[in-house]
């Protein structure tokens, strides 16, 4: 199991990719605060952008290789999401 639990990991290329919610993550384009529970919501949100930015330097750190896309980059155009996916597993595959 790999830090932050990236959606895709490649140890052989020291590639990790991490595709996050709008609501989990607080995107700024469709993140919504709730209504209800405001103070609770806004420490968890708060928390869960804390740990994606540790999440980060933990892999810079160690000079792996990160990509974070939004959920939304997949529900808008999928196939563009997918190529991001492809180039930097390419970029990155030849980098080792």
């Amino acid at each position: 199991k790999l830090f932050g639990r990236p959606d895709i990991a490649i140890k052989k290329y020291k590639i990790v990719i991490f595709i996050d919610s709008c609501f989990w993550h607080y995107c700024p384009k469709h993140g919504k605060m709730p209504k209800s529970n405001i103070e609770y919501w806004e420490r968890k949100l708060a928390r869960n952008k804390a740990r994606d930015i540790e999440v980060n330097k933990y892999y810079e750190e160690i000079d792996w290789n990160i990509l974070r896309l939004w959920e939304h980059e997949f529900k808008e155009d999928f196939e563009n999401a997918i190529q991001k996916i492809v180039k930097f597993i390419k970029k990155n595959k030849t980098a080792v």
